[in-house]
């Protein structure tokens, strides 16, 4: 059974910084895109970052480039997502998900709030 279990969410104020973690199992986790979306109240969900191989190459959603760093481990099934900058426009809930390499199967996590205001 596969599981993406996220934490490090919470209320920050505007400039700071919060450090997202998505740990997985029941699944090869190398053989997985990785990536975190967020879905602001009212609105659709959107892609913010993507580590898809452990190669280094990541993409950035362009509201996030330069605030926001995704980082993965695979020796420890997890991904990361290092927010600093932090705007009330961030607000959101962050979802961790998976995508299998090879026939697109895709996991999600159930969610973890990050709420920014003063």
């Amino acid at each position: 059974q596969v599981q993406l279990v996220e934490s490090g969410g919470g209320l920050v104020q505007p400039g700071g910084s919060l450090k997202l973690s998505c740990v997985a199992s029941g699944l090869t986790f190398s053989s997985y895109f990785m990536s975190w979306y967020r879905q602001a109240p009212g609105k659709e969900r959107e892609l913010v970052a993507s580590a898809r191989w452990a190669d280094g190459i990541r993409d950035y959603a362009d509201f996030v480039k330069g605030r926001f760093t995704i980082s993965r481990d695979n020796a420890k099934n997890t991904v990361d997502l290092q927010m600093n900058s932090l705007k009330p426009e961030d607000t959101a809930v962050y979802y961790c998900h998976a995508q299998f390499y090879a026939s697109g199967t895709e996991y999600w996590g159930k969610g973890t709030l990050v709420t920014v205001s003063s």
